[in-house]
């Protein structure tokens, strides 16, 4: 199945499509937004992207697996992804997902906004509760050395 192969294919598709959803999305709430800001934050997911140990976490998989199929599972898997069709859809797969991910991302992105919304006014009221409380607490009075 080339599963390590198609993992680390995936991965490049999904961070391809990560740069465009990504700059889409701070384009939209941060219109003065500079390319080299952009570039830094494609930099940041990309080096996040290459961190990720795809060859670790498929072996982290293999118990999952053998947990829930059976050793013929496995032949009758094994016999579909090398028919055609098996092999279209593996070869195909990476397409698929990107498509998806575009169509996911389109249906999700009033939630994605709405959620970063909360964040910022979050924080916002967090600043404004801290300048409240720093304007309510009186300053230390001087010592009888100053």
């Amino acid at each position: 199945m080339d599963i390590r192969k198609q993992s680390h294919v995936m991965m490049d598709s999904m961070q391809q499509q990560m740069h465009a959803m990504s700059e889409e999305t701070i384009k939209a709430r941060y219109p003065r937004v500079s390319p080299a800001e952009l570039a830094k934050l494609n930099k940041i997911s990309d080096d996040t992207i290459k961190q990720v140990p795809i060859d670790a976490l498929l072996d982290d998989m293999i118990p999952v697996y053998q947990k829930y199929l059976n050793h013929s599972d496995v032949d009758a898997m094994i016999a579909f992804y090398e028919s055609p069709t098996g092999k279209k859809i593996m070869q195909q797969m990476p397409q698929i997902t990107q498509e998806a991910m575009q169509v996911s991302y389109k249906r999700m992105e009033k939630q994605i906004d709405a959620a970063m919304q909360r964040v910022e006014d979050m924080v916002k009221q967090e600043q404004q509760e801290r300048e409240q409380q720093k304007k309510a607490t009186p300053p230390n009075p001087p010592t009888s050395s100053d």
